[in-house]
């Protein structure tokens, strides 16, 4: 994410010590899943009343006491009014206090998800966002990096070690800006393209955003929007691909702090880290106004790994629609994988200015990912031999995904892509499941009654909660049950108000949304002719770990879990926004427009 100096400015509410509520969901409930709502209140079962638009009582009861909440310093009381389905507008009347309206509708998450998914449209790079698909014309922006044709880092970095370059320039024009700064991340292009994706997969028979439903200048060219948008990321990481016979000088193995030591390599197929700005820039700095030298830096086995495992779903997706698309996909994966295998332990060098280091000490679980990828898009025996050997293979899922953990999303393809044999199938379905099972044990534990029961929240918290969302969503599509399905929204109700701080983390939806987010071009704080966020942004919500930047400083041993929030634009370790926290949003959001699959 970003690092970056920014002038003081003064701290903005965080909503610490206030108790409104009843705290739930912002922009309502399916009429066929949970509906619960939370207030902060000790003593006795609060009575509460369901009213209609006219004030009449529709359905009433007594609160249900939790007590001490540790996660957010609270002590609660939980409602649930989930038996109650007639589609209307109502309020929510507790202890004589009435809430803000929310509504029941079976389309009330179809909103969230076409404006989370064009998100990603307005993180594109190398092109102007125009106007008629941003939104409005506050969000349109001329180009940035328009013809990005650059070569390697080149020279001593911030360790003192001593990069020679590379003899090559690479055309890398395109992809999604990570976040807010304008890097362009292979390792969080991976996961987030690679959740997209899947969200077309495990739909397949009937995706979501045929061609012409999405904000995109592709609508109406036959495709499915949906693949329009992750086309547009998959050629970038294509393009970030290492020339065939390349050799260059690279870190092996765990190192200490100081210069690395380089040693030469075969280093064709492996994937770029990053191109990214040599020096940070400031805030704002919309793209077309970013003028610092742009560069690729060393490729990783991590970026390769991610761009092994990506390019053969796309290949999987792409048959039939594409086919040299899909081709050209699958051939990038083999070279992509061999060139893993080949340099296994190439990490991440991290000592450069100007961009996130997403370093990651630990990569059998991309491999298991790539080859989980690569055997469900070709079938290969051998392939399928290398995956039983690997550990992760039969040990359980330990939690949701995340760009640097990636172990789900290979269970997760086995689950649900087609070429995967049943009995390989029914194995995964069972772990996930089983993890499904672990995050409802601890909703039972929480007090906002959500799926994580940590007192201890990091960074990009939110995209947490929705990665167990989606793998709750997952369990409720293997089983037809309801409770995994009501964990989904579960995790979804608290991303939007259903937690201490009545807070919205989505930009655009629910009476107190998230306004100012870390963002060089959304960043009305810093310059009132730039606009905020537009609709469908999530924030990363509460961090308990890190304190880096003057704006959330005074939070820093004044606040528990779920409160160490601020919203404020200087705070990017609490408020920056990011593709793989949106791209989680954007697949439980449209998963939650279905309704729950009947039992297999």
């Amino acid at each position: 994410m970003t690092r970056v100096i920014l002038p003081l400015l003064a701290l903005a509410a965080t909503g610490a010590g206030e108790t409104p509520g009843p705290h739930l969901n912002q922009i309502g409930f399916r009429p066929d899943t949970a509906k619960r709502a939370i207030v902060a209140q000790d003593g006795a079962p609060l009575p509460w009343e369901l009213l209609d638009e006219k004030g009449r009582t529709v359905a009433q009861g007594n609160a249900t006491v939790f007590g001490p909440d540790a996660a957010s310093g609270d002590t609660v009381q939980q409602i649930d009014f989930g038996t109650f389905r007639t589609p209307g507008t109502y309020r929510l009347k507790v202890d004589g206090r009435t809430g803000h309206a929310f509504t029941i509708a079976a389309d009330v998450y179809r909103p969230l998800s076409r404006a989370s998914l064009n998100f990603f449209y307005q993180q594109r790079a190398g092109v102007a966002i125009d106007a008629r698909f941003a939104g409005g014309s506050q969000w349109a922006r001329a180009a940035g990096h328009t013809h990005e044709v650059v070569t390697c880092f080149k020279g001593l970095d911030q360790a003192g070690t001593d990069w020679p370059g590379c003899p090559y320039t690479l055309d890398v024009t395109g992809g999604w800006y990570d976040a807010g700064d304008q890097g362009k991340y292979v390792v969080n292009g991976g996961i987030a393209l690679w959740m997209l994706q899947n969200l077309y997969e495990v739909d397949a028979a009937s995706p979501p955003f045929p061609d012409g439903s999405a904000a995109l200048p592709e609508a109406g060219n036959g495709i499915n929007d949906l693949l329009d948008e992750t086309r547009f990321e998959m050629r970038f990481l294509l393009a970030m691909q290492v020339p065939d016979g390349q050799t260059m000088t690279l870190p092996l193995g765990r190192q200490g702090r100081g210069p690395l030591r380089l040693t030469p390599v075969d280093a064709g197929g492996m994937a770029h880290h990053k191109i990214a700005d040599r020096h940070w820039t400031t805030i704002p700095t919309p793209p077309a106004d970013d003028h610092e030298e742009r560069l690729l830096f060393p490729p990783s086995t991590a970026a390769t790994l991610n761009l092994a495992a990506t390019a053969a779903q796309c290949s999987r997706i792409w048959r039939g629609i594409d086919d040299d698309f899909a081709r050209r996909c699958l051939v990038a994966a083999g070279k992509a994988y061999r060139a893993a295998l080949r340099n296994p332990d190439v990490y991440a060098a991290q000592a450069f200015d100007g961009s996130g280091g997403y370093g990651d000490g630990e990569l059998s679980d991309e491999l298991y990912w790539a080859t989980a990828e690569l055997y469900a898009a070709t079938g290969m025996p051998e392939l399928a031999e290398s995956l039983h050997k690997m550990p992760l293979h039969a040990a359980p899922l330990t939690g949701e995904a995340s760009w640097g953990s990636v172990a789900a999303l290979g269970t997760i393809t086995l689950a649900t892509a087609t070429g995967v044999q049943p009995v390989e199938r029914a194995a995964a379905r069972a772990k996930l499941v089983a993890l499904a099972d672990r995050f409802l044990a601890e909703e039972a534990r929480s007090g906002y009654r959500i799926p994580y029961a940590s007192t201890a929240y990091r960074w990009g918290s939110n995209s947490v909660l929705l990665g167990r969302g989606q793998v709750l969503a997952l369990a409720a599509r293997f089983t037809g049950e309801a409770r995994y399905r009501d964990g989904a929204v579960d995790a979804m109700d608290y991303v939007l108000g259903r937690n201490p701080l009545d807070q919205s983390y989505v930009s655009g939806f629910g009476w107190k949304p998230m306004q100012n987010p870390h963002h060089r071009f959304w960043a009305h704080q810093f310059d009132a002719k730039l606009p905020g966020p537009p609709p469908g942004v999530l924030s990363g919500g509460a961090n308990s770990t890190v304190f880096p930047e003057p704006a959330s400083a005074p939070l820093k041993g004044k606040c528990i879990g779920q409160r160490c929030w601020i919203d404020d634009a200087r705070a990017y370790a609490h408020n920056e926004v990011a593709i793989n926290w949106n791209a989680p949003l954007v697949w439980l959001a449209t998963d939650l427009t279905r309704p729950l699959p009947a039992r297999p």
